[in-house]
């Protein structure tokens, strides 16, 4: 149902992009620009993302460790009455959410400025939950490609450097890698050779401090 408020139109922004795309700064920086605006905004977070901090859940983290708080939960409808006060709310990981396209097509409809950052795809390049859902709802729409951690070329996709196939499998550069077309091909082999390779230099390096003491 569209319950507008009058003198006032809202909208869904989406940034799409892989792992390392620089997602949630965008976000931010999005968010930043409309508190110049003396407009009122709040940050949601995924409650299980703990990754950089997990004794306070509040804070919403970059790569880079920058650090924002947010309001955490694992379903938006725990922050729905909250998100009503507010004028722009923006949404990272907007994949784990199962209700985010209900929830921004709901708030957008009130007046309200949805920004969600999210994955478009899984580490198998399948659709990630129902967020994709959003593009034909939304405003705007943004890909972002990260740097491929193989080659240095555009990358955008996500691969995963570890044997597991849980689709949420929470993780940064311990599980990740972002990387082009041809290297997210390329055998897993190449990413154990240079697993071995760094393991090989470090190990070096360790016999040759022990021959200097």
């Amino acid at each position: 149902m569209f319950k507008n408020v009058v003198g006032k139109i809202g909208k869904i922004q989406v940034i799409y992009g892989p792992m390392f795309s620089g997602k949630t700064t965008e976000l931010i920086r999005r968010i930043k620009r409309f508190n110049l605006t003396n407009q009122k905004c709040l940050l949601i977070k995924y409650s299980k993302d703990t990754r950089y901090n997990e004794i306070d859940r509040s804070l919403l983290y970059t790569h880079d460790k920058q650090n924002y708080q947010a309001f955490p939960c694992s379903v938006l409808e725990e922050a729905k009455d909250k998100a009503l006060d507010y004028d722009v709310i923006g949404i990272d990981e907007g994949q784990f959410f199962q209700d985010i396209v209900p929830f921004s097509e709901d708030l957008a409809n009130r007046g309200k400025t949805v920004i969600v950052a999210a994955l478009d795809g899984t580490f198998q390049r399948k659709p990630f939950g129902t967020v994709l859902e959003l593009v034909p709802k939304a405003e705007s729409i943004t890909k972002l490609t990260a740097v491929c951690m193989q080659c240095f070329k555009d990358a955008p996709f996500t691969k995963r450097i570890v044997p597991d196939e849980t689709v949420e499998l929470i993780g940064g550069a311990d599980k990740y890698i972002s990387v082009c077309r041809e290297c997210y091909h390329a055998e897993d082999i190449n990413l154990n050779q240079n697993q071995n390779q760094n393991n090989n230099n470090r190990n070096n390096n360790n016999s040759n401090n022990s021959n200097k003491v």
